[in-house]
């Protein structure tokens, strides 16, 4: 049997007024993904531990059955990994954002998601005024960076910039955990806080705010952690081939540190305006062509859960249905083996919120000659009634792949 995961991360949320009281999964159209839970059986994962930070890396990877209290080591290595970034045993590795502060206020994690071409361009910047034998910049995909610290120590207290939208900067600055990560807590708050002074006048950011647009202001380091021990999937579970389709880095790196093919799609921009078309005909060619497990990774529902967005994210989980879905479970009947389909979030990103929260997610999984549950359709309250209950750990890919 093939096996296929579709994540929109971050889709469920919770009850919103202007929604009538549903979510955006209650409220979307999604005939593809509920007529899979109506011939599927459903239940809720807990996803993250309550003890750790509800963070799609970690979200992530207790979804593909990591054991993430062993494993996790922090956002920044896992970007790493997908840039090809090699990373040394005593390299401190943290996701650099660049932000957008108003004032004194954070005004958002993406800097108004700015351009690739621009983002290249201020990171190079960085690199040459910020930079060192010691300290030195990646470049990544819009607001999503890497910085590496050599000999920097990973006991520091980070804020996810994401988390803290319209909160004052200065007090979030970095913290150290321990007397002997002081000096890298320096450090990186020497670095956000340069790195304002140098990007202020920068021509990218001038010509952005002539146009009306937010600006690069600043960089916002965070998820701090060293080069992981990860084992693969083929470790874990047997499976010899399998593929990770996703336009963020973050799960490009779990899927190099799982042993897994990354399959890059032209168009993928991790938003609403992502290639969903070609998203889904990379997983269809990869099962076509012997991946036994793909991994598909849709960011947009998160994203628009983090700018609050209510009418953005019901249409991106539509998209997700129409645009997904419906080619693959078209596609199954062309594969040489039956396709066992497990859609879900990664974690809750509630529009009221605008960030992450620890709540257990639904999910469904289908498989052809499976014995449905009572669960006619797809959304947080719906599936409470599932034949899985709650379901944590690597229970979930279990059932995917048994």
């Amino acid at each position: 049997m093939k096996h296929i995961i579709i994540l929109g991360d971050g889709m469920a949320d919770l009850p919103i007024e202007k929604l009538g009281g549903k979510t955006p999964l209650m409220a979307a159209k999604t005939p593809y993904i509920d007529n899979l839970a109506a011939n599927g059986r459903t239940g809720l994962l807990k996803t993250v531990p309550d003890d750790m930070p509800a963070g799609s890396e970690i979200a992530n990877m207790g979804v593909m059955g990591y054991d993430v209290h062993k494993v996790y080591e922090g956002r920044g290595v896992l970007e790493a990994a997908s840039m090809g970034v090699a990373l040394n045993n005593n390299d401190l590795a943290l996701r650099c954002n660049l932000i957008c502060i108003t004032g004194e206020n954070i005004k958002n994690h993406s800097a108004g998601h700015i351009s690739t071409e621009e983002a290249h361009e201020l990171i190079a910047f960085l690199n040459k005024e910020l930079g060192s034998e010691h300290v030195c910049f990646y470049p990544g995909v819009s607001y999503r960076h890497l910085l590496v610290i050599k000999g920097g120590n990973k006991l520091i207290q980070c804020t996810p910039p994401h988390d803290v939208p319209d909160h004052a900067f200065e007090p979030l600055l970095v913290k150290a955990k321990s007397d002997e990560a002081v000096e890298t807590a320096n450090l990186v708050n020497r670095l956000i806080l340069n790195s304002q002074k140098v990007l202020a006048q920068h021509p990218v950011n001038i010509a952005r705010a002539k146009a009306g647009k937010d600006v690069a202001n600043s960089i916002w380091p965070w998820s701090p952690g060293n080069k992981p021990q990860m084992p693969t999937l083929k470790e874990m579970f047997g499976i010899d081939k399998s593929a990770v389709i996703s336009a963020v880095d973050l799960i490009q790196g779990i899927g190099v540190y799982a042993g897994m093919e990354v399959l890059k799609v032209d168009g993928a921009t991790g938003l609403y305006d992502t290639n969903y078309e070609g998203k889904a005909q990379a997983a269809i060619d990869a099962l076509k062509n012997g991946a036994e497990f793909v991994y598909l990774h849709v960011e947009a529902s998160d994203e628009a859960g983090h700018e609050g967005d209510v009418e953005l994210k019901t249409r991106t989980i539509e998209y997700l249905d129409s645009r997904i879905v419906k080619p693959i479970v078209e596609a199954a009947g062309e594969l040489d083996e039956p396709l066992a389909i497990g859609i879900l979030p990664d974690h809750p990103t509630p529009c009221a919120l605008r960030t992450h929260t620890h709540d257990p997610i639904p999910f469904l999984l289908y498989k052809p000659g499976i014995e449905p549950d009572s669960v006619k359709c797809y959304d947080e309250e719906s599936v409470k009634e599932g034949a899985y209950g709650i379901l944590s750990g690597d229970a979930f890919i279990k059932e995917l792949l048994k």
